[in-house]
């Protein structure tokens, strides 16, 4: 498909995934940990870390020969996932924390709670999808896009 949300999502929208991803950002790099931390199952994890090298997300570094073992470590690739990570979260405390966030998100040079917010990179006016329209780049195939490609 010619969009880059559906490529992307076919990397990382599987069920578990981004959660696997969220772990590594909170420094998991071992397979057993990761299965304690999500309570999947080793079988699915196991598809997903794969995958996730397979596609340059993670990498995956031998730490033990015998057993063979191996911890995994973000990319920069993966390390861009970050603001997707945190739009969730923000989404997320928005619409389904009822009973109050579950986390705080945290920035340590200035101390303070993070208010993450998405910006134009050319004015650093906030954006708004009211105020955005797609137009055809160098690889649309379509001459109209009708939503963000």
């Amino acid at each position: 498909m010619n969009c880059s949300i559906a490529r992307a999502l076919d990397v990382i929208g599987e069920w578990w995934t981004l959660l696997v991803v969220r772990e590594a950002f909170r420094g998991v790099r071992r397979f057993d940990a990761f299965v304690e931390r999500l309570g999947i199952a080793p079988n699915i994890l196991s598809a997903r870390l794969k995958k996730l090298v397979r596609h340059g997300v993670l990498e995956a570094r031998k730490y033990a020969d015998h057993p063979e073992r191996f911890e995994y470590r973000l990319t920069a690739k993966g390390r861009q996932l970050f603001p997707v990570i945190i739009a969730l979260l923000v989404w997320g405390d928005r619409w389904y924390a009822e009973e109050g966030v579950p986390a705080v998100l945290m920035h340590d040079a200035c101390g303070h709670v993070a208010a993450p917010r998405l910006s134009c990179g050319h004015c650093g006016e906030i954006l708004d999808p009211r105020e955005t329209h797609a137009v055809p780049g160098p690889g649309a195939r379509d001459p109209a896009p009708s939503l963000i490609a």
